[in-house]
Formats: structure tokens, sequence, C-alpha cells
């Protein structure tokens, strides 16, 4: 689907165009025009149009863009901006509107924490503003509905909506980062309570969504700091500051998740920690029975032996005798380990 957005200045409005309006060289050019073109899940022809018809890129970006349409079973690509003679070009991940929606519920892990991103490709220039995507987000819906409510916004430029769209994609992220640290919390007291196999399978797989989060939000992180600090032609200068608010967001952000990542492996040390705690608690017991049982086992042994002159053996009271001298080295062995505080 592609919807154009064109915003006129002389006439103060916003117009829907179609795709075969793009064919207007003019469109493009024209100062007194503000284009948002916004493409979700288009279809190569529709690509075709914008990319190489209305706005010609360098095949490089064109690849970029249409790698998970050719590609689907491919992680998207990492976060990075680039500036060509003609145009600026950034790609982010915005986290799946799937992977939103099921935060809080039980089967986060199992369907959606493999893939929690997807990408979102934008070409900027003066007067042009082209996003595209193959799944519907929320950030483009989010901006969507802000120009219809303010729709003299437009007037500020590509630069300005475009900062829009980040806002509201590193916005995404706190839910997530709540859900983790409740997840964590959790799993801090499990691992006190009762430590098991199951319990540090958990464990890993939310560390390893940590890092997948992690590695995601430092790449944006240094997209944002060069769009902040006016590295760009296209980003005007009045615009850095909103991007500068941007960037100051994903930083503490970033800093949740990295502490989110400590946690995380302090859990498996903790976990293992009281595996082995455990694992000494039942060996301490099994080594108690065991040292109890072996002189009783000494004295059976001996007279359990086959030899002819043994006098016990034809004593009236051989056979209590035995099992007395086995309680009482029993005994003796409990009262040494209790005068010992072994147990």
């Amino acid at each position: 689907m592609i919807s154009i957005h064109v915003w006129d200045r002389a006439a103060h409005c916003v117009a829907a165009l179609k795709i075969a309006d793009l064919a207007d060289p003019a469109l493009r050019k024209d100062g007194n025009r503000v284009v948002w073109i916004d493409l979700t899940d288009p279809s190569p022809e529709d690509e075709i149009a914008v990319f190489q018809q209305f706005l010609p890129i360098h095949a490089l970006s064109l690849e970029d863009i249409t790698r998970l349409r050719r590609e689907p079973e491919s992680p998207p690509h990492l976060p990075k901006v680039e500036e060509f003679p003609d145009y600026l070009f950034v790609i982010v991940n915005p986290l799946r509107q799937a992977y939103l929606e099921l935060i809080g519920r039980d089967d986060v892990r199992s369907a959606a924490a493999q893939k929690p991103f997807t990408q979102l490709s934008a070409i900027l220039t003066a007067h042009v503003l082209i996003t595209h995507h193959q799944e519907r987000n929320s950030c483009i819906d989010q901006l969507q509905a802000y120009l219809g409510r303010h729709p003299a916004q437009c007037d500020r430029g590509p630069d300005y909506l475009f900062h829009l769209v980040l806002d509201a994609i590193v916005d995404q992220y706190a839910p997530v980062l709540d859900h983790i640290d409740d997840a964590l919390d959790d799993l801090e007291v499990r691992v006190i309570e009762s430590p098991d196999n199951q319990l540090f399978q958990t464990i890993l797989r939310t560390k390893r969504e940590i890092i997948i989060l992690r590695k995601t939000l430092i790449y944006e992180r240094e997209v944002l700091v060069r769009l902040a600090r006016g590295e760009f032609e296209t980003v005007d200068d009045r615009e850095t500051v909103y991007y500068r608010n941007v960037y100051d967001h994903l930083v503490r952000f970033t800093e949740l998740i990295e502490s989110s990542r400590e946690m995380a492996s302090d859990l498996l040390q903790s976990h293992l920690a009281s595996t082995s705690n455990r694992l000494s608690q039942v060996m301490k017991v099994l080594t108690t029975i065991s040292t109890i049982i072996l002189p009783m086992s000494l004295i059976s042994g001996i007279y359990g032996m086959n030899f002819r002159h043994m006098p016990e053996l034809e004593w009236e009271y051989g056979y209590p005798m035995a099992l007395g001298l086995m309680l009482l080295t029993g005994l003796g062995a409990v009262s040494f380990f209790w005068w010992k505080k072994w147990l």
C-alpha cells in the first residue's frame, strides 16, 4: 500500500495524491510543497515508481530498502545513516507490532521474542520524505494521526516529520524495558526459591532477548547522534534540537537495557551458585549417611567371613552384641557430626 501526502505552502492545506501523480517531475523539486510518501508492504512496481522514476536512488540503497521483501526470513538491516549527493538515507529498527501486542502476555517468549524488530527505511531531501516498511507500524500511524490534527506542521519540512517518526520509535521501547525489568525481578525470586533447569533456560532466553535489544539500541544511538549534531545538510539547524531530545531518551533507554543485561548475567551466576549449593547439600546428606553406615558394614563384614574359629559365632549373645555394636558406632558417628556442627 502506498499513501502520498502533499503540503501546499501557498494554499496551507494537505492533499492526498495517487501514485500516478508522481509522474509530475515538478512535484519533487517544487519548493512550495512538502511531500511525504509512505510505502507499507509495497509491490515491486510501487518501489520502481517511487525509487527509480520519482526519486532515483543508488542501487545499494535500493538493495538495503528491499531486503525484507526479497529475503523475508533474514533479519532486518541494522540501523545506519548515509549521505548521498541528492538525498539522506536512514535505516532504523522499530519494534514489530506483533511483539508489542504480546508484551506482558505469557506467550511473548515463544511467539515474538525471536524476532522483535522490523526495518523502516527513510529517504530525505529538502522537500521529500519517503518511508518504506514491510509491516504496519504504530510510529507511522502516529505520524498520520498527528498530521491529521496539525496539518500545518508539514511546513516544517521532511526533517521535522522524520524526527516525529524517530520519537515514536524510541517511545516504543518504554513498555518493553518495563516488561523486561518485571521479568527479571520475577526470575530473581525464582532463582532463590526454586532453581531448576527450566528456569536456567528461561534466564538464557531472556538474556538473549536483552542482547538483541541492546545491539539495536546502540546502533540507533549512533544514527541519532549523527543526526543531532548537524552533520547533514538535509537536517536543518533548527530541527537538531528535536533530534537531540530523541537522542537523550534513547541514551536513557540504552543505559536501562545495559543494567538489565548485567542483571541477567548476575542471575545466571546466582542460579549456578544456588544449584551448586543445593548439590552440596545433597552430597552432604549422602556423605553423612555413608559415613554412618560404613562402620556397620565393617562389623557385618567381619562377622560375615567364613572362618571356622571365630569365638563370637558360638556365643549365645554374639548376634545381639554385633547389632548393639553397629548401633553404638552409628550413634557415635551422629554425635560426632553434631558436635562438629556438621548437622
